[in-house]
């Protein structure tokens, strides 16, 4: 009899057990199968170094401590710190950035496809927003926005987000959950795109209209 309890727990418990099973998250825009081994390349992370030859400085930046210039045309300058500068953040999923804005400075709308951001304000005073995904048949997608003085906001993944100095100093922080986060600018990717998007555009906007936007695209 206890025997036969014993059977019948193990097959209940097998019969409940759940398995969760998915990729890994990409860590690059995209990766195209290709049947020739020799064609093909390392993705979704760096080769690893052997950890016999592995140092202190793969480990450590130096540069967040300095402002990053803001003679740009939207006067904000980011400052990254991803397995590209730190090659010890290689498969541990989390990066750095400092944002540094001129008084009234934009830091554009863009998304980060593949990391969650939290911000942390150290100075200053910064409105931030994000806007959500395309909702339903006659829904507007939702625009949230705060004022922030020194305080954390959590943006989530993949969503357009922007921030704007509203005062004459500032100076931002950013944690994103990726060690390649990657941004992508949605103005300089709809209108600065190579080769451009062949959009036939009304008579009224014509190609001037056009060029003119493409000359105020940040750099």
């Amino acid at each position: 009899m206890a025997f036969r309890f014993h059977i019948a727990a193990a097959i209940l418990a097998l019969a409940f057990t759940i398995v969760h099973a998915s990729d890994p998250s990409p860590l690059q825009d995209f990766c195209v199968a290709v049947p020739d081994a020799n064609n093909a390349v390392f993705v979704n992370g760096k080769i690893c170094k052997d950890p016999k030859l592995v140092e202190p400085e793969d480990f450590f930046f130096q540069g967040l401590n300095k402002p990053g210039s803001t003679a740009k045309p939207l006067g904000s300058n980011v400052t990254q710190v991803n397995v590209n500068q730190i090659p010890g953040l290689n498969t541990l999923g989390v990066s750095l950035a400092r944002l540094d804005f001129a008084p009234y400075a934009l830091n554009p709308p863009h998304i980060h496809p593949r990391a969650t951001e939290v911000l942390f304000v150290l100075e200053g005073t910064l409105v931030v927003g994000f806007v959500t995904s395309n909702p339903g048949m006659n829904m507007k997608n939702k625009l949230f926005t705060k004022v922030l003085n020194p305080r954390c906001v959590c943006v989530p993944q993949g969503l357009i987000h922007f921030q704007f100095n509203q005062g004459h100093s500032n100076l931002l922080f950013a944690g994103l959950g990726s060690q390649n986060p990657g941004v992508i600018t949605i103005a300089n990717a709809v209108f600065g795109s190579d080769p451009p998007i062949g959009i036939e555009l009304p008579d009224q906007v014509g190609v001037v209209v056009l060029g003119q936007l493409k000359d105020v695209l940040p750099s």
